[in-house]
């Protein structure tokens, strides 16, 4: 057993395909079939299930054998790292998955990491919370920036940033004369929200279900951005994070915050529980630890400011 043979493997399940696989490892396809074989060999088990050459998925074996090739060659880039930053400083690349309404806010952990670290490439990956907990599991992502007190994350270290609350992102002249609107009034307006595989929109269906009415959008999308630009028209409504409605207000849409029921979730960091950490991971926590992302509340959960 190798590590190339463990990387194959990990690149087959990644691309569900030989041709593609074997493409990504610069390999033949015949080279890299012949040497998964080889590992199914050793190990005495069919990893690979196959029909007229073909990739079918993993068996139950190959499943489990996955499971650790990841964690191998996670812990072998771990090793490289950990030397590098003897030798010299942290080198090598990061990958952070953050959700759709956090996106504005990465730059408060990426821009300060990549000072600390500038020979560590970072990669900013918009991730629903489930894929966030998807990567980290498959060693895809060193960390996520996703909701840490709403729905379970499993074997995850958490860090908790900063408070999420909700607000109406809409046309300037709607509720104009208000500062603040109850839930159950914007059920009432023609919404745009975010797909329901999205852990925002989950958490706004869900607040609506207390109050026993469920709106059906108008419009939904996976793009938090593109919930504005729907917004800008005139005609819809959103309802998203206040603090990143704050920031990418105009004058054409207003922010209104909403109350009855004041609702709030964490944003933090999450990594993998592992131990020890690899190095990246272990820099993005210090740094972490280190930035008062509280600032965001202070700054931007002002009503009067948000009604200008």
């Amino acid at each position: 057993m190798d590590i190339k043979q463990l990387k194959f493997l990990n690149a087959l399940a990644r691309e569900q395909h030989f041709g593609r696989a074997a493409e990504q490892c610069f390999v033949s396809q015949p080279t890299l079939s012949a040497r998964i074989r080889q590992l199914e060999q050793e190990l005495g088990v069919m990893i690979v299930e196959r029909g007229s050459h073909s990739y079918h998925g993993l068996t139950a074996e190959g499943q489990r054998v996955l499971h650790w090739a990841q964690r191998i060659l996670a812990d072998c880039d771990s090793m490289r790292q950990d030397v590098s930053a003897m030798q010299d400083e942290l080198a090598g690349a990061m990958s952070l998955g953050v959700i759709p309404s956090a996106l504005l806010f990465a730059p408060l952990l990426t821009v300060p990491f990549h000072q600390r670290h500038s020979r560590v490439s970072v990669r900013v990956l918009s991730q629903s919370s489930q894929e966030i907990q998807r990567n980290l599991d498959g060693f895809d992502i060193e960390a996520g920036l996703t909701y840490i007190d709403n729905e379970p994350l499993q074997n995850v270290r958490r860090l908790p940033l900063y408070q999420e609350r909700y607000a109406v992102l809409t046309a300037s002249e709607t509720f104009e004369d208000r500062n603040t609107i109850e839930w159950i009034e914007a059920a009432s307006l023609s919404l745009c929200l975010l797909t329901p595989d999205m852990q925002n929109r989950r958490i706004i269906d869900s607040v609506f279900a207390q109050l026993n009415c469920q709106p059906i959008p108008e419009i939904e999308t996976n793009s938090i951005v593109n919930l504005y630009a729907h917004v800008r028209t005139g005609k819809l409504s959103t309802i998203v994070p206040a603090n990143f409605a704050a920031v990418i207000g105009g004058q054409d849409v207003r922010t209104i915050p909403l109350i009855e029921p004041e609702i709030t979730h964490t944003i933090g960091l999450v990594v993998a529980d592992r131990d020890p950490v690899s190095p990246l991971v272990g820099a993005i926590l210090d740094l972490a630890e280190d930035i008062d992302l509280s600032v965001i509340d202070a700054q931007m959960w002002q009503p009067e400011q948000a009604s200008q």
